[in-house]
């Protein structure tokens, strides 16, 4: 990963942890806070219903005049008998103390003398100690569980971004190499143009080919990234908007020594001029330029229906279905930086073009479209 990628990594790690963190511990909080409340509450019940037992037959022997039997208590609780005559004043009747949870019953109402009954426990505390090792515990295997997760939804969520910079860091290199060529030749044209001082027709020529290269890498990232202001759409004529696009890359055709064989016939389709002549301008072009010298291309036209086939090096079968995606190249022997064919698939797309492609590996391709 670059460092963009990796910023944007822990930065969405940092992000899912930090607020995982947040609300698993809130909600440990929460659980701990509920469970320490019904624990108090059992606590509380317990020993009071101790209490309310050992007061109930306290007075039960009082009224029948027999003999107290002094129930055994369970083994987590402690009570004991306070006579009347010893006087005690509680100011609370249920609190904590060294440890124990104490509960003060007046129940008995004095009699056998018996003023109340305190009953204490350490149980509270020893469940209370073992709830916070519980949800502490919990907590932490929770957070880990969430920290791997985290991980991996990173990961998933960086793969689509690495992909898309590896594409963006492609397109860029191959527009780098693409803009090269032309810019190169415009160069190396000119300073033969001022060195003779006369501009031949080959000068020129050389000019007029990178030129339109330029535009057309233009048009293209202008297309993809721009999207001018749409025109109105109307039957547009097609037949001259393709010869005009053949005549303007009638200098790259003939530089290359590739023979045009046209069957145009009148056509007609509900779309703006700008684009059909990117749709016709992108397809032509990547005929020209996956095309050998001195091979042919051949163009129909006619009712409804459109076909460029070519004698290039043509694209393998696996290739076939992904070609139309956004920075796909079918081959790497020839330029480009695989933005054509996508456009001319949005184009089908926006004007309800049906479009379908076959190919040969070594003998060429051919592009069909139909409305």
């Amino acid at each position: 990963m670059n460092s963009l990628e990796k910023n944007s990594f822990y930065s969405f790690l940092a992000l899912y942890i930090g607020s995982s963190l947040l609300f698993v511990g809130l909600s440990g909080f929460w659980y701990f806070s509920a469970q320490k409340n019904s624990l108090e509450s059992t606590t509380y019940y317990k020993m009071q219903h101790l209490a309310d037992t050992v007061s109930s037959l306290i007075i039960n022997a009082h009224m029948h005049k027999t003999i107290l039997t002094i129930p055994k208590a369970d083994k987590e609780y402690e009570y004991m008998l306070i006579k009347g005559k010893e006087k005690r004043v509680y100011e609370k009747t249920y609190f904590e103390k060294s440890g124990y949870k104490v509960l003060v019953s007046s129940s008995p109402q004095e009699h056998l003398g018996i003023e109340y009954v305190v009953v204490k426990t350490k149980e509270y505390h020893r469940e209370l100690a073992k709830l916070k090792k519980r949800v502490l515990l919990s907590v932490v295997i929770v957070f880990l569980v969430i920290v791997v997760i985290s991980f991996i939804l990173s990961r998933l969520f960086m793969r689509p971004i690495h992909e898309k910079m590896n594409q963006i860091e492609e397109f860029i290199k191959d527009i780098s190499h693409e803009l090269n060529t032309p810019v190169t030749a415009l160069q190396m044209s000119s300073k033969r143009a001022v060195q003779k001082g006369v501009y031949d027709e080959n000068i020129l020529r050389n000019i007029s080919i990178s030129t339109k290269q330029l535009y057309s890498i233009y048009q293209s990232l202008a297309y993809l990234n721009f999207r001018t202001p749409q025109q109105e759409v109307g039957h547009l004529e097609l037949k001259p908007v393709l010869k005009e696009t053949i005549a303007y890359y009638s200098e790259l055709i003939r530089a290359k020594n590739i023979t045009i064989k046209t069957s145009i016939d009148d056509s007609s389709l509900k779309i703006t001029e700008e684009r059909a002549k990117l749709l016709f301008s992108n397809l032509l072009s990547n005929a020209i330029k996956y095309s050998m010298p001195d091979t042919s291309i051949i163009i129909t036209l006619k009712k409804n229906y459109f076909c460029i086939e070519d004698e290039g090096v043509g694209i393998a079968k696996e290739k076939l279905d992904d070609i139309f995606n956004l920075y796909e190249r079918s081959s790497k022997l020839a330029g480009g930086f695989g933005v054509g064919l996508s456009i001319v698939k949005q184009i089908c797309d926006e004007f309800n073009i049906e479009v379908s492609v076959t190919s040969e590996l070594g003998e060429g391709s051919s592009f069909e479209l139909w409305w």
